[in-house]
């Protein structure tokens, strides 16, 4: 009887046993789920922690207070220009360079590969710049230049000022690996911040020569043209900053504030050099040489080598950033030519 009540209860145990599988199954099945929801409610939450802080906002209201208040009567000049004309259109040259956010506000988010594309881009970009910046800087002509220093003597003492500049200020940084700029940190960290040190300092010259080219003879009329010109060609600038930035995780509007604060000393720059054009006149070329050693560096040891890494095709990297460099040449080239005209 007892090996009778034995068989039975082992005959309920095996019918058990795949009962109780099946609750396994469906119990994981359940937390499975769960799981996927979770992450995939926690990719959501990732993807909308790309959201601009309210300083953003309010540092953007401000930029359009200023552009609202300090607008002159007239924009063109009648006779003399004014320190608020100058001020003014060095002030709408630097908010043009918040427009190179404008391509990219479409665009999905991007992986690893198109990061390094993005750095080809603006590669190839400061190159031009690099290159324009030393060309011009060596070229320069001007009368009043008291210098007994060449052009080319200063342009090129101002590049290795520049480029012991950077090297000092990259050593600086990977120093104080505590820094950041909002969700930016590390190597990053770094990276942004050198890219928006080089085109700030070159930014200084491109004051100057505002402010130069108010105070000269013709000045009302060569004025409005360069700070026109210089407003066009910080748009492709700004897109060098914006490819940057936007890759990693930073708020369209916060990409456009920062592509602008690396032109805000435009305007700085070019009221005093327009009171003070005599005395600005001779260091002209030291700082066009220094933002330019400053801005090759960069592109060459920081964007074109991160590019090499995330792309992992040199010979892509090499066609990307070359085409970049030939179409900032172009436009270069397009808006000397209009001013020579």
């Amino acid at each position: 009887m007892v090996e009778s009540h034995s068989q039975s209860a082992k005959k309920e145990t095996s019918a058990a046993a795949p009962q109780a599988r099946k609750d396994d199954d469906a119990v994981s099945k359940i937390n499975g789920n769960m799981e996927n929801a979770s992450s995939q409610e926690s990719v959501h939450n990732e993807d909308d922690a790309i959201r601009t802080p309210k300083r953003v906002m309010f540092a953007a209201a401000v930029l359009l207070a200023i552009s609202y208040f300090t607008c002159p009567d007239s924009l063109q000049p009648v006779g003399k220009p004014t320190v608020q004309h100058v001020w003014y259109f060095g002030w709408i040259s630097a908010l043009s360079t918040g427009l190179g956010v404008v391509p990219l506000v479409i665009a999905p988010k991007l992986d690893t590969f198109w990061v390094g594309v993005s750095n080809a881009i603006a590669a190839g970009m400061m190159i031009a710049a690099s290159y324009s910046l030393m060309v011009e800087g060596c070229d320069f002509d001007e009368p009043d230049d008291i210098s007994h220093l060449s052009s080319t003597a200063r342009t090129f003492l101002g590049a290795g000022l520049g480029l012991a500049f950077i090297v000092g200020t990259k050593h600086f940084l990977e120093q104080h690996e505590e820094l950041h700029i909002g969700s930016l940190a590390g190597a990053d960290f770094r990276r942004v911040l050198l890219i928006i040190f080089v085109m700030t300092l070159h930014s200084f010259s491109e004051g100057v020569g505002i402010g130069v080219s108010f105070g000269g003879e013709n000045g009302s009329e060569l004025g409005v043209f360069i700070s026109a010109s210089l407003a066009v060609h910080n748009v492709p600038e700004g897109l060098a900053v914006a490819v940057v930035l936007l890759p990693r995780r930073v708020s369209k509007l916060t990409a456009a504030l920062w592509c602008i604060l690396t032109s805000i000393p435009q305007p700085i720059m070019a009221v005093p050099a327009f009171l003070f054009v005599h005395y600005f006149i001779p260091i002209l070329p030291v700082g066009l040489g220094f933002a330019g050693g400053a801005m090759a560096w960069v592109a060459f040891f920081e964007l074109l080598s991160e590019a090499f890494e995330d792309t992992k095709s040199t010979p892509l990297t090499v066609v990307i950033s070359t085409a970049s460099l030939g179409v900032m040449m172009a436009l270069q080239n397009s808006i000397d030519e209009n001013s020579r005209t």
